[in-house]
């Protein structure tokens, strides 16, 4: 038996004669010669800078060229990216408004009766523009009181002069 280098991690090992004349006897373990057939690469995550092996294979499929470590990593970065506009089912977010004004901030709470409870609260348009969406023309009110302003001049008056 001689002695020999392992191709993978450099460490001594015996190896028999005949498994040298096959070519067999290159490696110290099973291990180190699957890792040694690797053709892939080292990359890193996108979202925790995790440091992972992809093969070949993985790495000409991607076609952002964003690798993740876990089934975690990658809904952590697509979910932001699949919101509103990035959506494929996005509308010009005609009807999104509740959820606009939960992401974007503003205390959900309504702006004439002060009740917080989200179950009765609606989004309303401020400038009755349904097709305008920006934060600034959203506004928390409950049903009641969304009513009353879309049907008494008086309580739209003093809603317009809270806001």
């Amino acid at each position: 038996m001689s002695q020999i280098l392992c191709k993978t991690c450099l460490n001594k090992f015996y190896a028999k004669p005949s498994w040298l004349k096959r070519g067999v006897g290159i490696c110290c373990s099973r291990k180190c010669s699957d890792v040694g057939r690797r053709k892939g690469s080292l990359v890193k995550c996108t979202v925790c800078s995790k440091q992972i092996y992809k093969s070949l294979r993985d790495l000409n499929r991607s076609k952002s060229k964003n690798y993740f470590c876990s089934h975690a990593c990658n809904l952590n970065w697509l979910n932001p990216q699949q919101r509103e506009a990035g959506h494929g089912n996005w509308k010009n977010g005609e009807f999104a408004y509740k959820n606009i004004l939960l992401r974007k901030g503003g205390v959900p709470s309504c702006l004439l009766c002060t009740k917080d409870n989200t179950k009765i609260l609606v989004a309303h348009h401020v400038d009755w523009n349904r097709k305008n969406n920006s934060i600034s023309n959203l506004t928390w009110l409950c049903y009641n009181c969304h009513f009353l302003v879309h049907h008494y001049q008086e309580v739209n008056r003093e809603l317009l002069s809270k806001i």
